[in-house]
C-alpha cells in the first residue's frame, strides 16, 4: 500500500525535532507547498506548546513507591551482577581443577590397573565413574532437594 505525501508529511511532524536535516529540509518543502499540512503542523505545535505549560506533579506516595521500586530493583541488579561473577569464577576453577586432574587421575587409575592386573576397560570404566560421580551426586541431591524455578508470591522467578 503506497503512503501518500501528506501521509508521511504528518508522521514527520509528529517527531518533532528529532528528525534528519534531509528530512526536516523535505518536511519544510513539502509544508511551503501544502496549506492543510501546515495547519496540520501549526495545530501540532500548539498542542505540543500546551502540554509543556502544564505542571506536571505526582503524589508524594507515588513518588516515595516509586523510588523504593528503584532502589530494589537496583539492590537485585546489583546482586545478580555479584551472583554472576562468583559463577564465572567457580566455573574458572572447576575447568582449571578438571584440566589439571583429569590427567593425573588418568595416569592413577592406570597404574592401578596395571597393578592390580585388570583389563584396560575395566579401569577406564571405574575412571569414567570416579569423573562423572560427582556431577551425578550433586545432580540428585539437587533433585532431592527440589532445588527449581518458581513463582513466588510476588511473580518474580527465583530460586527455591
Amino acid at each position: 500500500m503506497m503512503r501518500n505525501v501528506h501521509d508521511e508529511a504528518r508522521e514527520l511532524i509528529s517527531l518533532g525535532e528529532a528528525l534528519p536535516e534531509e528530512q526536516q529540509a523535505r518536511l519544510r518543502a513539502h509544508l511551503q507547498e501544502c496549506a492543510d499540512c501546515r495547519e496540520y503542523e501549526e495545530a501540532a505545535g500548539r498542542m505540543v506548546r500546551g502540554l509543556r505549560s502544564q505542571p506536571l506533579a505526582a503524589d508524594s506516595t507515588l513518588v516515595r513507591e516509586t523510588q523504593l521500586r528503584v532502589r530494589a530493583r537496583a539492590l537485585e541488579l546489583r546482586q545478580q551482577r555479584e551472583r554472576r561473577w562468583l559463577v564465572c569464577l567457580s566455573c574458572l576453577f572447576v575447568g582449571l581443577s578438571a584440566a589439571i586432574t583429569t590427567p593425573l587421575l588418568w595416569r592413577g587409575f592406570e597404574w592401578v590397573g596395571a597393578w592390580a592386573g585388570v583389563s584396560k576397560w575395566v579401569w577406564e570404566a571405574g575412571f569414567s565413574y570416579f569423573w562423572i560421580a560427582p556431577a551425578l551426586a550433586v545432580s540428585v541431591l539437587l533433585a532431592a532437594h527440589g532445588t527449581h524455578l518458581t513463582n513466588n508470591h510476588n511473580g518474580d522467578r527465583q530460586w527455591r
